[in-house]
């Protein structure tokens, strides 16, 4: 377990726009848009994130890379130009936005909230199958299994540590706790899994986001070499290094 700072050097609250580009590229993400922002990439920043990202540069360098998360056709269309996260952004930007409802019924993409309710209920596909958290771990295990580097983004325990209340956040939390459970169950040891939070939030329902450490999880190959990691911006660096590509 790794404590990470995700204040950046600039006062305030730290926020998920920023901090997700800080995470993704290894940039003072803060400092160059002028302090924190979120949730959704700052304007300024959206062409660094598409451009510069760890899955881009892993690309670039002839690594095989994934974006394990499924996401509808033409993301982020006319309407939600304005909602862009980091991930997905990073992934159009590298080439990977390919898991679609296709991949996703197949077991070769994973829900960004981890069980396909959502896609069933609010995107109208209904014939998707239904999958537990732990089933979605293993396919995730699977997925990586194919990759040098892979990408996976959750968000529903942000949205929990908003407005879900202790309830909300232990449901949030519990099913987290299954998918690392089927996703470790399956994962070959020699695959290094690291797991980070772009800032802190589901620790204190009562305030939202705070300014404490962001959680890092580290397990598998090469481990221990992640106790450099400090803060969020440091991410990046270190993938590249593992991955020995120069940053």
């Amino acid at each position: 377990m790794l404590p990470l700072d995700a204040r950046l050097d600039v006062p305030g609250i730290p926020q998920s726009g920023t901090g997700q580009a800080a995470l993704l590229t290894g940039a003072s993400a803060a400092e160059l848009n002028g302090g924190h922002f979120g949730p959704w990439t700052p304007v300024g920043l959206r062409p660094l994130v598409e451009n510069r990202s760890v899955l881009s540069r892993a690309v670039e360098a002839g690594r095989s890379a994934a974006f394990a998360n499924a996401y509808p056709r033409g993301w982020p269309g006319p309407r939600g130009s304005r909602r862009v996260a980091g991930p997905p952004l990073a992934a159009r930007g590298a080439g990977l936005l390919d898991r679609h409802e296709e991949r996703l019924g197949d077991g070769d993409a994973v829900s960004s909230e981890i069980v396909n309710d959502g896609w069933k209920t609010h995107l109208g596909h209904e014939s998707l199958p239904d999958v537990t958290p732990d089933q979605a771990g293993s396919n995730l295990a699977r997925i990586a299994s194919s990759h040098d580097l892979t990408l996976y983004a959750h968000y529903a325990t942000d949205t929990a540590g908003h407005r879900g209340g202790m309830e909300g956040a232990g449901r949030a939390l519990e099913r987290v706790d299954r998918f690392l459970c089927g996703l470790l169950a399956t994962l070959d040891p020699s695959v290094l899994l690291f797991i980070v939070s772009d800032h802190g939030n589901i620790e204190d329902v009562r305030t939202g986001h705070t300014r404490n450490p962001a959680l890092g999880l580290v397990a598998g190959n090469s481990s221990g070499e992640a106790a450099q990691v400090r803060d969020l911006r440091d991410i990046t660096p270190f993938v590249l290094s593992f991955l020995e590509i120069e940053n």
